[in-house]
C-alpha cells in the first residue's frame, strides 16, 4: 500500500503528518492519524480523492460522537470536514445542511425558521454527514423520514446525487458503498409556529439529558438494539451495569453507554463492549451489533 506522505497530491487544504485523534472523539481516546486532511471545500476533495493513489487508504470522520479510534492510530489518511462544510441554508420548510454542520444545529435552525419534523436531531450527536451515514435517530424518527436528498463525493472524486430512496435505509444503516463521503444534505420538514417546535426539541432534550450520561466521555450509544429487544435492557440483565475494564466502565445510569472514567485505553473500551457481548450471549443468546464504529490498528 502507498504511504501518505510519498504520494499526496496537492490540495488547497491542510494536510498534517502525525495528527493526535483523541482530543476529536468524544471518548478522548485513541492514537494519531497517519496523515489529517481538512479540504478547503468540496472541489478540493474531489481533487484529492481523483488525484490519490488508488491504493492509499483513506478514512473519513466527523467529530466523533459515535467512533473508538484504536491506540495505534489510523494508518493512511484521514479527512475530517471543517468548517466550510457546515452551512446551513432555509428555503421554505426545507433545510440544506453541510455534512460538517452538528445535527443540533441543524434541529435549531430549523426550529428558529418554525420548520418541524426535524426536532429529533436535536437529540442526536455528531454531524449531518455521519448521521446520513447510519441513518441517526431517536424517540421514533430516522434520518429517512426527513431526508429528499444528498450530495456525495465519490473514490473517483465523482459528484453524486443520492436520493433518499436510493440511500438503502434500514436500522442505523444506509447501503451507501463506505468510499463515497456525503458533503450536503437536503431535509425537509412541515410548517409550524416556531415555539411549537422549540418546546418540543426542549421536551427531547430534557428526556436525553436525564436518561444518559452527555456529560461524561462517551461515544453514544454502543450496541444496535436486536429485534424485538432494547439493548441496554439486555445488557441490564445481564448484569453488566457498572462493569469496569481498566479506566471504562458501562455506565451506572444507562447501560449501553460505555464511558471513560479518566484514564481508558481505547482497548480497554473495546474490551469492556467485548466482555458485555460475551454475556449478553451467554445469557440469552443474542449477539449485540456493535453501532459504535471502530477505526484504526490496536
Amino acid at each position: 500500500m502507498t504511504r501518505p506522505c510519498d504520494a499526496l497530491p496537492p490540495v488547497r487544504g491542510t494536510y498534517t503528518h502525525g495528527a493526535p485523534l483523541k482530543d476529536l472523539v468524544w471518548f478522548r481516546v485513541g492514537g494519531p492519524a497517519e496523515v489529517l486532511f481538512r479540504p478547503a471545500d468540496a472541489d478540493d476533495l474531489a481533487t484529492f480523492l481523483a488525484a490519490r493513489p488508488c491504493d492509499m487508504a483513506v478514512t473519513v470522520i466527523g467529530v466523533g460522537s459515535n467512533l473508538l479510534v484504536r491506540d495505534g492510530g489510523i494508518p493512511g489518511v484521514v479527512i475530517r470536514l471543517p468548517a466550510a462544510f457546515s452551512k446551513i441554508i432555509v428555503d421554505g420548510t426545507r433545510l440544506r445542511a453541510g455534512a460538517a454542520a452538528l445535527d443540533s444545529a441543524a434541529a435549531r435552525t430549523a426550529a428558529d425558521a418554525g420548520i418541524a419534523g426535524l426536532e429529533f436531531l436535536r437529540g442526536v450527536p455528531g454531524t449531518v454527514g455521519g448521521a446520513l451515514r447510519m441513518n441517526a435517530g431517536c424517540y421514533g424518527s430516522e434520518v429517512k423520514d426527513i431526508l429528499v436528498e444528498c450530495t456525495a463525493i465519490d473514490g473517483t472524486g465523482a459528484k453524486q446525487i443520492w436520493t433518499s430512496a436510493q440511500m438503502g435505509f434500514s436500522y442505523r444503516h444506509c447501503a451507501v458503498p463506505d468510499d463515497v463521503i456525503f458533503v450536503e444534505a437536503l431535509f425537509e420538514g412541515m410548517r409550524d409556529e416556531p415555539a411549537a417546535v422549540r418546546a418540543r426539541m426542549e421536551q427531547l432534550l430534557g428526556r436525553r439529558e436525564g436518561s444518559q450520561p452527555v456529560r461524561s466521555k462517551t461515544g453514544g450509544s454502543t450496541f444496535k438494539n436486536p429485534p424485538g429487544h432494547k439493548a441496554w435492557q439486555l445488557i441490564s440483565d445481564a448484569g453488566c451495569r457498572g462493569l469496569k475494564v481498566g479506566g471504562a466502565q458501562v455506565s451506572e445510569m444507562h447501560s449501553n453507554f460505555l464511558i471513560n472514567t479518566g484514564d481508558a485505553r481505547a482497548a480497554d473500551i473495546e474490551a469492556l463492549g467485548e466482555e458485555v457481548r460475551a454475556r449478553v450471549k451467554a445469557k440469552f443468546g443474542i449477539v449485540l451489533e456493535w453501532e459504535i464504529r471502530r477505526v484504526g490498528v490496536p
